[in-house]
């Protein structure tokens, strides 16, 4: 059987994705119990930026997947490069550069209203929800039942 992926998901896809940055995206949300967390700049956390360029990976690609699949972030390379105060626009740029089977790899890039603010590699696995879902409990399992 021919994947249907394979006319459709080739590399130099691109998508564009623009988002304006709450407050509630800055360091010190993304671990509100951390203390250190707590005392850095109000400015866009490097975790949420890499959430956003993995958000904008997903948009490309789901319209090239069937009915129940999904994608997995499974590598990043990624380095943050400008600092972002909440109330400005990131605008990440996403461009698909290989399959390999169910394994897909983006170029990704991410501005402010004035600056590069990070730039890298990612890397994401297409899988069946329902399949990884199974596999996720019966771990829960093993686990609670150790």
């Amino acid at each position: 059987m021919t994947d249907p992926r394979s006319s459709t998901l080739t590399p130099g896809l691109r998508h564009v994705f623009s988002y304006v940055v709450p407050e509630s995206k800055t360091v010190p949300s993304l671990y509100p119990e951390a203390e250190q967390f707590q005392a850095m700049p109000k400015v866009f956390a490097t975790g949420f930026m890499v959430g956003l360029m993995e958000w904008t990976c997903i948009q490309l690609l789901a319209p090239h997947l069937a009915a129940g699949e999904g994608s997995l972030g499974t590598h990043i390379d990624v380095s943050h490069l400008a600092a972002t105060p909440p109330g400005l626009t990131v605008t990440v740029e996403a461009e698909l550069t290989q399959v390999d089977g169910r394994r897909v790899w983006f170029d990704v890039s991410a501005r402010d209203d004035r600056d590069l603010i990070g730039a890298g590699r990612h890397e994401r696995a297409i899988v069946g929800w329902s399949k990884f879902e199974a596999r996720v409990a019966e771990k829960l399992k093993t686990v609670l039942d150790g």
